[in-house]
């Protein structure tokens, strides 16, 4: 029995559309398909956290014709799985001829030529963006549980997150809009710090607890109403302790994804006592 050639793609596979398609019906002219599906950590080091979480992207993988293994990626350069696997072919679209790809570009055909590998490459797909369509996912479907669960996908996929400080919604639109490119990477805020002093400070009040959690929560709730990243509140002291557990249910059902509490005895006098 003739041995079939393997054939490798690497996908983040967020939001699949027909560019991908294109992809994959192409690889499947050549032999198995391996996808190399980047990870969590790997996408979130040079752009968002994906949308779907690796497990979730790996189960749509799995169901589509020709897929016969789906490996992790690890990093946003495939060359180093290439080396791994030493597939016959690798497909990809002619578009990371241009712009920061073409550095991964330069290393994937270094990889392929060091055993005799072949890269094939399709037009790009255009008109249409993954990119794109998960910024427009996430401002239709983020729920509180989405919200809440970001946190934590990012505390375990990158080694730092950037967290901002935002107090009302305008300011809340700018953080999560900025961005900074350098190279392959785009660096921006992870999720906001809802912060007592910020808040008291713009109703002209003293950090004192002058003002309510459940005022303050409003403010959030008119965030969350046009973002789509995560929330740390800074609760103060907490409150009376028998209200406490009633305001963390509403922290909840919000959306809010961790609380940080003062320990100390007594009632908040300044900022820092």
């Amino acid at each position: 029995v003739k041995k079939r050639k393997k054939v490798y793609i690497s996908l983040t596979a967020d939001i699949l559309h027909h560019g991908h398609m294109n992809l994959l019906e192409e690889a499947r002219k050549y032999g198995d398909v391996i996808i190399g599906l980047s990870t969590d950590a790997a996408v979130a080091e040079i752009k968002r956290l994906p949308y779907l979480n690796y497990k979730q992207r790996e189960k749509i993988i799995k169901n589509f014709q020709g897929v016969t293994k789906i490996i992790p990626q690890k990093e946003w350069d495939d060359s180093n799985n290439i080396r791994k696997i030493r597939p016959d072919f690798v497909i990809h679209g002619d578009d990371w001829k241009f712009g920061s790809d073409r550095v991964i570009r330069k290393n994937v055909i270094k990889a392929l030529n060091e055993y005799g590998g072949k890269l094939i490459e399709i037009p790009y797909t255009k008109g249409v963006s993954s990119g794109a369509y998960v910024d427009s996912q996430r401002t239709v479907s983020t729920t509180p549980e989405i919200r809440k669960s970001t946190l934590l996908r990012l505390i375990n996929s990158k080694p730092i997150i950037r967290i901002i400080e935002a107090h009302s919604p305008l300011s809340a639109i700018i953080a999560e809009k900025t961005v900074l490119q350098k190279g392959m990477k785009k660096k921006s805020f992870d999720g906001f710090w809802s912060s007592s002093l910020t808040y008291s400070t713009l109703m002209g009040k003293p950090d004192t607890e002058s003002l309510e959690i459940s005022q303050r929560l409003s403010y959030v709730n008119d965030i969350f109403d046009v973002t789509t990243k995560p929330l740390i509140f800074d609760a103060d002291t907490g409150g009376q302790v028998d209200h406490f557990p009633m305001k963390i249910k509403s922290m909840d059902r919000l959306g809010i994804s961790a609380v940080i509490i003062e320990d100390k005895t007594g009632l908040k006098k300044n900022s820092l006592l």
